[in-house]
């Protein structure tokens, strides 16, 4: 089972107040760090733990600037056999990146393509549909189980109100991953250092016979909505927390 993993470095906001830009068009990235994204890190998990039962090789791929290579070295740490970058800027929007993405992907052996179901694609869950699209594969979106058969996979889905539905699906094939399918592995420092010491293969868009794109899509404005007042933080210790807390829900009428 030959899987390749399509892997994204972005800001980790979760921590951290996000700002945007005086430009407009992104958000304000000089106080944020930067981490894989974390539905590709299942995908990760996903392939590797698919090589662990059935053997074949893990190859992981991202578009970028060199310093994105970190998260390379993180999935080779974890197990992957190999990584290869595209040495670009950040693309425009998912049409380039599908079409970067697809260029690669057509020259490698693969059984299995894997994509985070939010993954690199500005969260709007498209670019694995655009891989599988260029490439002529069979696609399933938001998968959280997977079982290998002879030549096929079975494929779970959650949707809506719990109900699950499964696939039978002929390789080759394309599926976004959703998170919970996996328990993503502890990467050690050791792991790292030694990722380090791997060859990465870096590619320019010249290498895939790749020339200039148009973005089908183009980011007009980026705004943060104004603060609403539906929510508000009590503060203070338990004992003060209480008494705010009772002496709102008697004003609203709710004591």
């Amino acid at each position: 089972m030959d899987v390749i993993v399509s892997v994204r470095k972005v800001p980790d906001t979760a921590e951290a107040d996000v700002m945007v830009e005086k430009s407009g068009k992104d958000i304000e990235k000089s106080r944020l760090t930067f981490t894989i994204n974390e539905w590709d890190n299942y995908a990760v998990e996903e392939a590797i733990q698919l090589k662990e039962k059935y053997g074949g090789t893990v190859t992981v791929i991202t578009v970028g600037p060199k310093d994105v290579e970190d998260i390379l070295r993180r999935s080779l740490a974890m197990g992957a056999d190999k990584a290869i970058r595209v040495d670009m800027e950040d693309p425009e929007d998912a049409y380039i990146l599908a079409n970067v993405l697809s260029a690669v992907i057509k020259n490698q052996k693969f059984d299995l393509v894997l994509f985070g179901a939010q993954s690199g694609d500005f969260n709007r869950g498209v670019t694995g549909v655009l891989v599988a699209r260029m490439l002529g594969i069979t696609h399933a979106a938001m998968v959280n189980g997977i079982e290998v058969l002879d030549g096929s996979i079975k494929a779970s889905r959650e949707l809506e109100g719990g109900l699950n539905e499964i696939y039978d699906i002929k390789l080759p094939a394309l599926f976004t991953i959703q998170t919970g399918i996996n328990e993503p592995r502890y990467v050690s420092i050791s792991g790292i250092r030694k990722a380090r010491q791997k060859p990465l293969d870096v590619l320019t868009q010249s290498d895939l016979g790749i020339g200039s794109i148009e973005p089908m899509v183009r980011l007009d404005k980026m705004y943060l909505p104004p603060p609403g007042k539906l929510a508000e933080f009590i503060g203070g210790s338990t004992e003060e927390a209480a008494a705010k807390l009772a002496s709102v829900l008697k004003g609203k009428g709710v004591l």
